[in-house]
This record gives structure tokens, C-alpha cells and sequence, in this order.
């Protein structure tokens, strides 16, 4: 075994034996040195001699060179533990041992909620039982509640840590009803920062506050339901100006005087969240309707100009007008009813409380094009109503691509458009957005659906057996 192989902290170690061997060595070669000087000083052939001894040691010193050249004396560098050489490169199975402990090394974001006693240690105990388990807590927001404190937590673990491992160890530590999930960047961002960044979208624009609410509190449902349904009918139940909060449902009372609803089944709304979501709809009602007022002038390909804008209620006075130089067809191709009707839903398609409209308007100032991007629930629906005189000039392909861009910006998954298999322009609209579609036949009309991004993988959510409910945490964008 070579001295660099017994090597230690850097510096190779030396033992007495080697001190006596490389004395003794020095001593046998001063006593053939002086043999040597009197041989061939008192010897007859010392001449000779000298010159045989000489051509000896120069054959001997060039095979020693030929043999070091040929045979590498250097140890290798597993045994070292030196790193190789920059110009040799690694093999398929080093590669693949460099990725897999790269994977192994690199953290997986979670975000994971918990009920624990409201006692001296409790949450102690939860960042002992997570340190156990090489977890770093990034994040922690805590929810009072009567009886026990509701902690949300965003945490980093180690990449091979299962979320049911953890869950079981939060459960040994006393954490109940335990609700964890994959998170993402975007959870980095400490809560004040993302309420006031929500507060500030809705403040520009009164459409933005559904989406607002659903950032805020989550993969949630939220309906608006207005003091008197288009339709006629009967409307939803008041609601207390404070607005009430029944488990995994929330109702506020909507700043026009209708309702909104918020459930989030499976996991039930805390007090700091209902009050949350209280004060983004009081800041609404504070502002009263707004809406952008930016717009764009496009020139259609005859030489045309309009003009692409949002619009509003302010507005219903142009679009009655519009329904008036429509044809009986194209109104109810659109609402598919009664076209004595049409008018009726109007002040609901232009409220932003329900969704945005882009209204086109011509250079004399007259609207003729709508399009209406819809919040509905879970899902989001696109409609729209070009009058008779401009159609077939792209204007319905424009307001859709205009609309599905709005719906990716608010986070929507898919769009989708009711109409009727006669009508040639909106299906060829839809299918002019290069989507992925999916038709459904549903009661006589024709459901287009286009999907604008991967559907979500609900597995990545994990729960605790037998706490009797299952879902998914709310997601955080």
C-alpha cells in the first residue's frame, strides 16, 4: 500500500521503518561507491571498467524511462478520491448515477394544513416531528378557530419523503385532519403580499373580483347570483351584510345587491379566511363599477377601421340598439329562445360582476360586434353576437381570440361555447383558435369545448385515512 493511499487530511504519513531502510540504502551505495573509485584506481582495467559500468547505467536509466512511459505508476482515482481529468468524460452508468443523485438531493414544495390543540407546545411538537423528517418550514399561517388552531404550513422536503410519511408524522405529533399537497413557486410569496396584489387587480377592474376570490381562497366554486335572474323567476336568499360562513360554504352579499357564493368542499373556510374574502368584496362595493378603458383600432380587410374595447352597463343603451338591426336568425342562434327575450339578459352579459365583455364600435361611434367571456361556476363560457351587416369579416374570430386570452390570463383550464350545429361562423371561430375540442350534443344544442391547458392531477393531494373527508387544498397561484 503507497504512501498516498494511507494518506490523511491531505498530508501522507511517514512511519520509522522507511527512515532505517532509506538510511541503510545510503550507506550500502557509499560503500560500492568507494569499491567502485578504488577498483578502477588501482585495478589493472580500471579504465575499462568505468566505461562498461557507465554504458550499463545509461541502457538501465532509458529502460526504467520506457517502462514508466509505457506502465502509469499514479494510483487511480477511486482509491484517491481525486477528481478525473477535465478531458475525460463520464461513462452512461456515471451519468446516470450523477442524475440520480442530483433527484435525491433536490427538495419537493408541499403546502399542508392541520388542526392542532390551542396549547403551550402544540406547535412545537409539529416542527419537532417535521424536523424529524428533514422538513424545513418556509411559511406558517396560523387560523384560531373555537376550539383548536388551524396551521398552514408551505414546506420544503427532501425529494424522496412521500407526502404519506409526512402526514404520519404530523399525525403522531398530534396534528388532526391533516389536508397536504404539491405547491409551486408561485406559494412563495408571503400572504400580504399576494391579498394586497389581489386587492390592487380588483381595484382597476370589478370583473377581476370572482378571480381575486378564487386566488385568494383557492380551488374553490364561486357563483354570482343576481337580485333578479334575467330570466324572471325568483332570487337567491338574502344574505346578512356581514355575510354568513356554514362549514365548507360561504355567501356574501354582492356590492349590486345579489349574492355570492363560495364552497370549497371537503375543507371547511376559517374565520381569517371568511374575513379574508369579507373585506375584498367591501373594497369592491367601496369602488363601484369600473372597468379599463383602454382599447385597440384594427382595420378589417376591406379597410375598415373599429375599434376592440371593454364594456359595461354603460353600454346596454348601444346594445338594445345593436338587437334592433339584428335579424330574428342571428338572435336566436345566440340566445337560443325567444327573441322578444333577447334584451332581458342583457344588463346580466354586460354586469362585470358576471364576467368581461369587448364590445366593437365602429368609426361613427355604433357597436356591432359583443363577445362575453363568463364566469360559470367551475367553468367559463364564451359567447358572441356580431350583427348581420359585419359578418364574414373576421370580427367574431378577433373578439374570440381576444376572449380565450383573457381566460388564460385569469388561469381558466378550458372555455366553452353553446351554439347550434347550423351555426357555420362560431364553430368555424372556434375552430380558427388551433385548441384541442371536444363536441357534445346536449338537448338539441352543440356544446364546443376547447382546452386550454393540461387538466390538473389530483393525486398530488393526500389526506389523512380516516378523518372521514377527502378533497383537495386550495391552490395558490
Amino acid at each position: 500500500m503507497s504512501d498516498v493511499t494511507r494518506a490523511k487530511h491531505g498530508r501522507p504519513v511517514h512511519h520509522w521503518r522507511r527512515d532505517v531502510i532509506e538510511l541503510a540504502a545510503l550507506f550500502t551505495a557509499v560503500a560500492v561507491a568507494d569499491a567502485v573509485a578504488n577498483l578502477v584506481g588501482h585495478g589493472p582495467d580500471g579504465p575499462a571498467l568505468l566505461l562498461i559500468s557507465a554504458a550499463v547505467l545509461v541502457a538501465t536509466a532509458g529502460f526504467h524511462t520506457w517502462w514508466a512511459r509505457r506502465h502509469g505508476h499514479a494510483p487511480p482515482t477511486s482509491d484517491t478520491g481525486a477528481r478525473s481529468r477535465s478531458g475525460e468524460r463520464a461513462g452512461p452508468s456515471d451519468q446516470a448515477q450523477d442524475a440520480a443523485a442530483t433527484v435525491s438531493e433536490e427538495g419537493a414544495l408541499w403546502r399542508m394544513r392541520t388542526t392542532v390543540k390551542d396549547e403551550p407546545g402544540s406547535l412545537g411538537a409539529l416542527c419537532t416531528a417535521l424536523a424529524g423528517q428533514r422538513v424545513d418550514i418556509l411559511s406558517l399561517q396560523t387560523h384560531p378557530l373555537a376550539e383548536g388552531t388551524v396551521d398552514e404550513f408551505l414546506l420544503r422536503a427532501p425529494g424522496g419523503l412521500a407526502a404519506a410519511e409526512i402526514t404520519r408524522a404530523v399525525s403522531v405529533a398530534g396534528g388532526t385532519g391533516t389536508w397536504i399537497e404539491r405547491a409551486d413557486a408561485h406559494d412563495l410569496v408571503d400572504a400580504p403580499t399576494r391579498v394586497l396584489g389581489l386587492a390592487t387587480r380588483t381595484a382597476l377592474d370589478a370583473a377581476e373580483l370572482p378571480l381575486a376570490l378564487r386566488q385568494l381562497l383557492g380551488r374553490c366554486t364561486i357563483r354570482s347570483l343576481p337580485a333578479a335572474p334575467a330570466g324572471g323567476g325568483r332570487g337567491p336568499q338574502s344574505v346578512p351584510v356581514e355575510g354568513a360562513l356554514e362549514d365548507t360554504v360561504m355567501r356574501l352579499r354582492a356590492p349590486e345587491g345579489g349574492v355570492i357564493t363560495v364552497e370549497r368542499p371537503y375543507l371547511p373556510f376559517t374565520p381569517t379566511e371568511f374575513a379574508r374574502a369579507r373585506a375584498l368584496v367591501e373594497l369592491d362595493a367601496r369602488l363601484g363599477p369600473r372597468v379599463p378603458r383602454g382599447q385597440d383600432v384594427l382595420t378589417l380587410p376591406e379597410g375598415n377601421d373599429i375599434t376592440v374595447r371593454r364594456a359595461d352597463t354603460d353600454d346596454l343603451r348601444a346594445a338594445r340598439e345593436m338587437h334592433e338591426r339584428c335579424s330574428a336568425r342571428t338572435l336566436k342562434m345566440r340566445y337560443h329562445g325567444p327573441v322578444g327575450d333577447a334584451d332581458r339578459y342583457l344588463n346580466h352579459l354586460l354586469s362585470p360582476r358576471f364576467g368581461r365583455t369587448l364590445a366593437v364600435q365602429t368609426a361613427s361611434g355604433r357597436v356591432v360586434g359583443l363577445g362575453h367571456l363568463l364566469w360559470d361556476g367551475d367553468e367559463t363560457e364564451v359567447a358572441l353576437l356580431v350583427e348581420d351587416a359585419w359578418q364574414r369579416r373576421g370580427i367574431g374570430g378577433e373578439l374570440l381570440r381576444r376572449l380565450v386570452a383573457m381566460a388564460v390570463e385569469a388561469g381558466c383550464a378550458s372555455v366553452y361555447a353553446v351554439t347550434q350545429s347550423s351555426n357555420t361562423g362560431m364553430v368555424a371561430a372556434m375552430r380558427g383558435l388551433g385548441l384541442p375540442l371536444d363536441y357534445q350534443v346536449e338537448e338539441g344544442t352543440l356544446v364546443i369545448t376547447a382546452r386550454l391547458a393540461p387538466p390538473a392531477e389530483p393525486e398530488d393531494a393526500v389526506g389523512v385515512a380516516g378523518r372521514g373527508t377527502g378533497g383537495d387544498l386550495p391552490d395558490r397561484p
